[in-house]
């Protein structure tokens, strides 16, 4: 991307998805400690977002610890609708014109990775929602997350939920869903999901070694 002057994160919501149900990890997501603390808080901590932040929750895992510290929590109206029609509840409930989404179990990502995202969709006004393509030795691949949306992407949205398809990946397939890619500063642990307690266990240590 072209040096163009940084976005006002003020401008922009951090949205963090917390429906999942965690069967591989024992819990859900939204209820891990991470450092001794909420997942959520540490998550929020992190991002030292200075716009408005919104939890996206489903009901059989709504409130979790840490959801009072964001400026709100929306509820998905069903449970086990992925986490697509989790960025629609999102979009439906948006007060800014830009959204910068993560999931609850990408401890990874930081607030440089969004900003860049967020900056990128910013200066492209054509577009509706901007996803990374990822680098790797053999083949890359689409990252869903983190990613960044404008408030319009909800009708693209909506239409692939009606027709079936859950998939965030594939909304590069609408024109107005844009991939770039990954910054190769960025490091490995950016895409870090959390899926089992051996893999929290693995990124506590890794913030204990720092």
């Amino acid at each position: 991307m072209t040096h163009c002057e940084p976005i006002d994160r003020s401008s922009a919501t951090l949205v963090v998805l917390a429906g999942g149900q965690g069967g591989r990890m024992g819990l859900p997501k939204a209820w891990i400690q991470l450092a001794r603390k909420p997942i959520l808080e540490w998550l929020l901590d992190r991002m030292q977002w200075t716009g408005p932040t919104m939890l996206v929750s489903a009901p059989a895992v709504a409130h979790p610890p840490g959801s009072g510290l964001f400026d709100c929590e929306v509820v998905d109206p069903v449970d086990g609708l992925g986490p697509l029609r989790g960025l629609l509840t999102a979009l439906e409930h948006l007060s800014t014109p830009l959204m910068a989404a993560i999931t609850v179990d990408m401890p990874g990502v930081s607030p440089v990775v969004l900003a860049w995202l967020i900056e990128a969709l910013a200066h492209r006004p054509g577009h509706d929602g901007v996803m990374c393509y990822v680098k790797a030795a053999v083949a890359g691949h689409i990252e869903p997350f983190p990613s960044a949306f404008r408030s319009e992407a909800a009708r693209s949205i909506a239409q692939s939920l009606d027709a079936g398809r859950r998939s965030v990946q594939d909304l590069h397939l609408h024109s107005g869903f844009l991939v770039l890619e990954a910054q190769p500063e960025w490091p490995a642990s950016t895409w870090t999901n959390l899926n089992t307690p051996s893999e929290l266990a693995a990124f506590e240590t890794t913030l204990t070694d720092g």
